[in-house]
């Protein structure tokens, strides 16, 4: 029953899909990275090779293929940000730049898979350090239609994008591939009830990113955009980061990549001024205290970095007053309350035991980022 279970194909973990929004990497700013990812409900857009804007049809022997380049999120933009001074270039600059700069150098965290590919097929490239696959959507009769799980139709939305040939994409995860065996757990019965030690899945030789508590949160961009690109968090911990030297490290919470997908590009100039520790607390919860964005703010103009000031005082508006509650937060970075209460954005690292089940562990795996379907 495994088996017939592996032989499934990608279209079927498809169904239901929306198709991606996709950006140009020839056309595409970064200010319009941030603009479609604040009015967009997915974390991550898709950067393509070709020019959406522009039709070829006209042109029977020009070739347009389109390539997914990779994906981006707001926490790319926020590394991104964070490393001007204000000194060379002029945040303006920044904003004018290409999208792609917001590229992982890393291609193969996109592949282009076809609708038939095999369910074991995409395991394998998922396992090899995939991150989404690009499947192909398969529409009715040519029409800009998706089929939903109960064979209904639904028009799609003027924010999806259309590629040559009236051709729509979508990707799967690695969460799509867990909440699929989820559904059909009892196949793989006994094994769901061993724990992880027993099923040899502890992989201790892997590195992990870690930050000092005290040091600060500039110098981990580096890991922030490694952790992005790995799908993984980096740990804040106490004691220091090499495990060697100093064995008895304490583990305080994590920076997750997720959690800085939640936020909005002032969150920048928090990366530039604050400690691995202070930006913890900075972006947890639904918004930083009017006490944190008044920190952030005095320690910018000690450094001069007079573009951040600018941005973060047209974002919020104006500049915090002394008159202002401490303990008031300001409106969550470009979502809904609602959305970022949902996301529960903690800070605390969530962690099992080598005596817990495979099933728990996979439950507790996917719980945190369910909403990202």
């Amino acid at each position: 029953m495994a088996i017939t279970l592996l032989s499934h194909e990608v279209s079927d973990l498809c169904i239901g899909k929306p198709p991606l929004r996709c950006l140009s990497a020839v056309t595409a700013t970064v200010a319009d990275a941030i603009a479609s990812l604040k009015s967009s409900d997915d974390p991550f857009l898709s950067v393509w090779s070709c020019n959406h804007d522009e039709t070829n049809d006209d042109d029977d022997n020009k070739k347009c293929d389109c390539e997914c380049l990779g994906k981006i999120c707001m926490a790319d933009v926020i590394c991104y940000l964070s490393k001007f001074d204000n000194k060379v270039l002029s945040l303006s600059s920044a904003f004018n730049a290409s999208v792609s700069v917001l590229l992982h150098k890393c291609r193969s965290i996109v592949v282009h898979v076809q609708s038939s590919c095999k369910l074991a097929e995409a395991i394998d490239l998922i396992t090899g350090g995939a991150q989404n696959l690009i499947v192909p959507i398969q529409t009715k009769r040519g029409q800009h239609k998706v089929l939903t799980r109960k064979n209904a139709v639904v028009s799609l939305t003027t924010t999806t994008t259309t590629h040559k040939n009236s051709r729509q994409f979508c990707w799967i995860t690695q969460e799509d591939i867990i909440r699929f065996f989820l559904g059909s757990i009892s196949v793989f019965s006994p094994l769901t009830s061993m724990s992880v030690s027993e099923l040899g899945v502890i992989n201790s030789s892997r590195a992990f990113l870690a930050v000092d508590y005290y040091s600060s949160a500039a110098s981990a961009v580096t890991a922030i955009s490694l952790a992005i690109a790995n799908n993984i968090s980096v740990l804040v911990v106490d004691g220091g980061c090499d495990v060697v030297e100093y064995p008895r490290i304490a583990l305080i919470g994590e920076i997750l990549p997720m959690t800085l997908e939640c936020c909005d590009e002032t969150a920048a100039a928090a990366v530039a001024t604050l400690s691995a520790g202070e930006l913890m607390t900075y972006i947890d919860g639904s918004g930083p205290l009017e006490s944190h964005v008044r920190v952030v703010r005095n320690r910018l103009e000690e450094k001069g970095m007079v573009g951040l000031i600018s941005l973060v005082d047209s974002l919020s508006g104006s500049s915090s007053s002394d008159e202002e509650s401490p303990t008031r937060r300001k409106k969550p970075y470009g979502r809904s309350v609602s959305r970022a209460a949902r996301m529960a954005r903690k800070s605390v690292a969530i962690v099992c035991n080598r005596k817990s089940s495979l099933m728990a562990v996979m439950i507790q795996a996917i719980a945190r980022r369910s909403i990202f379907g």
